[in-house]
């Protein structure tokens, strides 16, 4: 393992253990209660810093624990002042703490001049492209073509109110993840995985059968599986062929 990966490596430890593992909920809403004027705000971030520090354990980098506590009290701060504490919000400030990082990663490593190098080559790589296309359409193209082939089948099994009976977006994101995870399965060449996949949903979503129309919503997810099923693995197929 290279020096770089274990830097790297490092440095996301020590922001694990300071953002997850030694965040408990009750400060974390006395950070939010608080905001600035909450004590753990400070103490949060002064451990951040010398988390980092101890873990890097080269003493001549002070710089970078002061870099991190500053970075980290500043990226806390600007999320404790938005509205809500949403998942966008929550992913954004995880963003922020990553860039910041990357940002001190290539500083030790002395890699800045190798950025662009690095973002040219990964939009020229057949492979990669290929990856990022067969998961995009997976993900959007996909879902849209499965909606609309579905759609007469759900508005005849909807309820009097006129709407399916489940939750908002529920059976969406449904149908985005396993279709993640059926072309990831293949691309890896665990095609069982795929089997065992089916089998799960099948025991989830089929399993109460004495409601009202329960036949029409057990064939309508049926079909709606089988579709993205289908149409996920010939995508995969045809992504296999291409990389080589």
């Amino acid at each position: 393992m290279t020096t770089e990966l274990v830097l790297a490596l490092q440095l996301l430890l020590a922001h694990t253990l300071t953002d997850f593992v030694l965040q408990p909920k009750s400060l974390i809403l006395q950070k939010r209660r608080l905001k600035i004027r909450s004590p753990f705000l400070y103490l949060h971030s002064l451990l951040a810093g010398l988390l980092t520090y101890l873990i890097i354990h080269d003493w001549s980098l002070w710089g970078v624990a002061i870099i991190i506590t500053v970075t980290h009290f500043a990226i806390d701060l600007w999320k404790l002042s938005q509205a809500s504490d949403s998942l966008g919000y929550f992913l954004l400030d995880q963003l922020f703490h990553v860039l910041v990082l990357l940002g001190v990663w290539l500083y030790l490593t002395n890699n800045f001049m190798e950025i662009i190098p690095f973002i040219e080559a990964l939009f020229t790589s057949e492979t990669v492209l290929v990856i990022l296309i067969g998961y995009l359409l997976v993900i959007f193209p996909v879902g849209f073509i499965i909606g609309k082939a579905t759609q007469r089948w759900q508005e005849e099994i909807a309820t009097e109110a006129g709407a399916f009976p489940s939750l908002e977006k529920a059976g969406r994101y449904i149908g985005i993840f396993e279709r993640i995870l059926v072309l990831t399965f293949i691309l890896t060449n665990n095609f069982a995985a795929i089997g065992f996949l089916i089998a799960a949903k099948s025991i989830l979503r089929f399993s109460d059968k004495g409601k009202a129309d329960a036949r029409k919503q057990t064939e309508y997810v049926l079909i709606g599986t089988l579709m993205s099923f289908a149409l996920t693995i010939i995508i995969g197929f045809l992504m296999r062929v291409l990389v080589g």
